[in-house]
């Protein structure tokens, strides 16, 4: 959740490679921990594949 909260500030302060980046780093934390399947998990792989 932090991860994604510092990703989602990153962006709105125009830092879009940086908030790619770390949104990217989060949704494959996310599919280790949770699986590739838990709603959080799908969350993040949507927000990554929009481009943030």
């Amino acid at each position: 959740t932090s991860m994604n909260n510092l990703a989602f500030t990153w962006k709105g302060q125009g830092r879009h490679a940086d908030a790619l980046a770390l949104m990217d780093d989060c949704a494959q934390a996310r599919q280790r921990v949770l699986g590739e399947e838990h709603p959080y998990t799908l969350s993040s792989l949507a927000t990554v594949t929009s481009g943030v």
